[in-house]
C-alpha cells in the first residue's frame, strides 16, 4: 500500500512563506513524476507545480517566482517552498506521485491559509 503524506501547511499573513513537505513511501521514488496540486472552497483542484524524475520543473502561471518545487530522492520527499503567499493561495494542497495511469498516488492534502 502505497502512502503519500504531506505536512507543512498552517495559518501565515500575506507576504510570508510556508514550506510544504511530501514523503512518499515508494520503492522507486527517483522514477515519479513529482506534483502539487490545491483546492479551493468552491473551486476545481487545480496544479500548482510539478517535477519530474529528471529534475526539470513547470509552475502555474499564479505561483511562477513565488513558489518552487524541489525534490531529495534519497528520502522519497518533494518540497513546496512557497513566499510572498497571498490570500488568494490559501488552499488545500495536495501531493501526487505519477508514474502511468495505473501508478498515479495522492495524499490526503495539508491545509494553508493566507491571512492577516
Amino acid at each position: 500500500q502505497v502512502q503519500v503524506a504531506e505536512s507543512g501547511g498552517g495559518l501565515v499573513q500575506p507576504g510570508g512563506s510556508l514550506r510544504l513537505s511530501c514523503t512518499a513511501s515508494l520503492t522507486f521514488f527517483n522514477i515519479y513524476a513529482m506534483g502539487w496540486y490545491r483546492q479551493a472552497p468552491g473551486k476545481q483542484r487545480e496544479l500548482v507545480a510539478t517535477i519530474t524524475s529528471g529534475g526539470s520543473t513547470y509552475y502555474a502561471d499564479s505561483v511562477k517566482g513565488r513558489f518552487t518545487i524541489s525534490r531529495d530522492n534519497g528520502k522519497n520527499t518533494v518540497y513546496l517552498q512557497m513566499n510572498s503567499l497571498k490570500p488568494e493561495d490559501t488552499a488545500v494542497y495536495y501531493c501526487n506521485a505519477r508514474r502511468s495511469i495505473a501508478l498515479d498516488y495522492w495524499g490526503q492534502g495539508t491545509q494553508v491559509t493566507v491571512s492577516s
